[in-house]
Order: structure tokens, then C-alpha cells, then sequence
């Protein structure tokens, strides 16, 4: 300290530092907002930032559900994952009174505070700031910063930050909303178009009285294919629309890692053999034991495996790589295929998107890969890829083994 600055200026100077970097956070969240529409990873920064700058031990957003249920659509801190989704009632909850009555809540003291909402699963909340997530008139949702170890007093400019925050989420959500509904009419009437106009051509043929035998089955055939086709694009939607909106469920099974790749790899091998692509596999020494949803996770590693298989030459190698970095899981499924050029990689994460000269390797939507990111996204975790052109590809799975998530460590 300067020797003539006071103890009262070396205060304010702190506390404008503290307020200037609070700024510059929310600031940068502002701006992720005006470029990205992918609600999930931007809803997830928002909670944590929420969280940090309140000093509290975790964060939620619960959006309406429904006219009497708000669910949990991001967390942060120690029971993030107990409570990925779980609904609480508008009229017995404190989040619910916040979206009723349209104003902010701050509770010191959260154990005599008869608006608490039980939930046995997780630990005891001390205290709690809660924010209605407003666009307009309307409520869509609540922002909740909360401490679970210690009471906590938070002050006028935590107030502030998780209005600000609350404003930002609300913003976030609605804008992710209408664009998703507009894309998704244009795309899925696009898509079932061509199958759909297969299928009424081929009954058409069906109907002529003079058709060759070889013909009529040969018709039949296609239309079953098309029909199967609409079906899949169907599937697809469907599962891309819920896990952008966070509705969908993820299980949360037991789940042995090893044992998870090992059947993957076992359900792909005879595609790869069919196609003379050779599959080998690099378990890591100690494999963890997590918690997550079986089947959606290797529906991950299917995709990642089926891709590989489908965008290598004969003679190929697929490695399938378990290793643990801190306390992360890392799961990469390399090829030794033509691979990807670097201006295209950010292709491969966009719906409907296929690389250029693909067409031949594989057909469907391209939406198997961004499926696939928002289930790993899902469990906390994140998925990408590097590539080079004539050097192959390799995606990696990262997912979080610290926390609720993590069970123990097998041989």
C-alpha cells in the first residue's frame, strides 16, 4: 500500500477492481450470446458464472415446464448432477414463488423458510438468491445461486449480477426457442420431401396392372427402405429437438466403462471386417466405474465407431484409446482414413451439414455427430475432434469422473 493511501481508499480501489471484473464477465457472456444459439453450453457458463460471482457453492436455472412445474435445465456445483433435470412444483418452492409473484428472493437463512422445496437427494440449502428469468411480461424460468456448507449474506451487488444474469438466461433461452422452431419446420419438410416422394411414385407403379413380377418387388422393396428412411429422420428429430431443449432424461445407471466400449467395439467389428477395416483397442490400466445413461452413451460410441468405419479406405485402422487425465475420463476413436481438412472441421457439429465429397461414403441427416455432442454435453462433458488431410482423424470423448458422477476405480 502506498504510504499516504488510507485504509478506506485501498478498500474502494478493491471493490471497483471486484466490480470491474465482474463487469467484464458478464460482458463476455453478452457477447457469447449474440453469437452462439446452442442454449445448453451457454446456459451451463451463465450458472457457473452465477455461482462465482456470488461466492456461492452452486448455481441453477429451472425453466417452466409447464403451468405448475419448473424443471432444472443447468446446474453448477457438488449436486449438479443429482439435479440435471428434476422438476419441483410452482406452488411449494421457492423458485416457484419467484416465478409467481415475478420478483427476486434472498434467503439468509434457508431452513426456517417454509417456500423451500424439499429435495431428498440432495444436501441441505443454507442460503439462497433467486432471480426471475423475465422476457417481457413473461416468466420462463428462474436463476438460483445457492450455498450449501455455510449461511451467506449476499450483498446489493450480488443482487445486481444475478438480475443481470437472470435477464441474459431469459434472453438466451427464448432466442435458442424461436430460432430452433423455424429451422426445424424448414429442415424436417426438406428431408422427409425426397423419401416421401419416392414412396407415393413407387405405389403409383404399383398400381399398373401389366407390372413385371421383378419390377413389383423391386417396388415394394424401395418403398419399405423409404419408409423405414422416414421413420429414422423421424427418430432423429426428435431426439436433436428434446436434448437441444434439456427435456429429455438422462438415466443414471451404473455404469462400467470397459465393459460400455468393449460391446461397442464388439457391435461394430463386423461392419469393419465386412469392409476390411481393422478395429484395435487401447484400454486404459484402471477403468472408471461412472453414473450416466447406458444406452445413450453407447449410441455415442456407435456413431463415433460407424463413422469411422464408413469415412476410412480398406485396410484402414480404427484405435479405440481409455485413459484418464486428472479427473476426466478420455475416450478417442482415431482412423488412419483420408482425414479432414481444417476449414472444414466446424462442419461436422452443424445439423444437416455433411463434409463435401461425403456424398458416397454414407447417407442419412447429419445429425448423428450433433446428437452425439449434445448427449456428452449432457453428462458434463465435451466432445471434439482433430484431424489433418492425409493423416486421419480422431474424435475424443471427455467426460467427469469426479462428484456424484464418479463410483470407484476397477481393474
Amino acid at each position: 500500500m502506498h504510504p499516504r493511501q488510507t485504509h478506506s481508499q485501498h478498500n474502494r480501489i478493491a471493490t471497483l477492481k471486484h466490480t470491474i471484473s465482474t463487469l467484464e464477465k458478464l460482458l463476455n457472456i453478452s457477447r457469447r450470446l449474440n453469437s452462439t444459439l446452442e442454449m445448453r453450453p451457454l446456459l451451463q457458463q451463465i450458472v457457473e458464472s452465477a455461482a462465482d460471482l456470488t461466492d456461492a457453492d452452486g448455481a441453477s436455472i429451472l425453466l417452466m415446464e409447464d403451468s405448475d412445474t419448473l424443471r432444472f435445465a443447468a446446474t453448477s456445483g457438488p449436486e449438479s448432477a443429482t439435479l440435471q433435470n428434476t422438476e419441483v412444483p410452482l406452488d411449494k418452492s421457492l423458485a416457484g414463488w419467484v416465478a409467481t409473484h415475478h420478483k427476486m428472493a434472498i434467503v439468509e437463512n434457508a431452513q426456517s423458510d417454509s417456500r423451500m422445496y424439499n429435495i431428498d437427494a440432495i444436501n441441505a440449502t443454507q442460503s439462497i438468491i433467486a432471480a426471475p428469468m423475465l422476457f417481457g411480461s413473461q416468466v420462463i424460468g428462474v436463476l438460483e445461486a445457492v450455498t450449501t456448507t455455510t449461511r451467506h449474506k449476499f450483498t446489493q451487488e450480488d443482487r445486481e449480477t444475478v438480475a443481470t444474469l437472470a435477464g441474459v438466461a431469459a434472453v438466451a433461452v427464448q432466442n435458442a426457442r424461436l430460432f430452433q422452431q423455424s429451422d426445424w419446420v424448414a429442415e424436417v419438410v426438406h428431408e422427409i420431401r425426397t423419401p416421401l416422394t419416392a414412396i407415393l411414385s413407387y405405389a403409383d407403379l404399383l398400381l399398373r396392372p401389366d407390372l413385371d413380377e421383378r419390377i413389383r418387388k423391386q417396388a415394394i422393396a424401395t418403398i419399405r427402405q423409404e419408409t423405414e428412411r422416414v421413420s429414422d429422420l423421424a427418430t432423429q428429430f426428435l431426439d436433436l429437438a428434446q436434448l437441444e431443449s434439456g427435456r429429455i432424461t438422462m438415466n443414471r445407471d451404473v455404469i462400467d466403462v470397459a465393459a460400455l466400449i468393449d460391446h461397442a467395439v464388439a457391435v461394430i467389428k463386423p461392419s469393419a471386417d465386412q469392409h476390411n477395416r481393422i478395429v484395435h483397442l487401447s484400454p486404459a490400466e484402471h477403468t472408471p466405474t461412472i453414473v450416466g445413461d447406458r444406452a445413450r452413451l453407447h449410441q455415442v460410441l456407435l456413431n463415433l465407431l460407424s463413422n469411422a468405419v464408413k469415412y476410412s479406405n480398406a485396410g484402414d485402422v480404427i484405435d479405440v484409446e481409455v485413459r484418464m487425465q486428472a479427473n476426466k475420463l478420455i475416450i478417442s476413436v482415431s482412423d488412419t482414413g483420408p482425414g479432414i481438412a481444417q476449414n472444414q472441421l466446424p462442419l461436422l457439429f452443424q445439423k444437416f451439414r455433411r463434409l463435401p465429397g461425403s456424398e458416397d461414403k454414407a447417407q442419412g441427416t447429419g445429425l448423428g455427430l450433433v446428437v452425439a455432442r449434445q448427449i456428452v454435453e449432457a453428462h458434463r462433458g465435451e466432445l471434439w475432434v482433430e484431424s489433418e488431410l492425409g493423416k486421419g482423424s480422431c474424435f475424443f470423448i471427455s467426460l467427469p469422473v469426479d462428484g456424484p458422477g464418479y463410483v470407484e476405480s476397477v481393474a
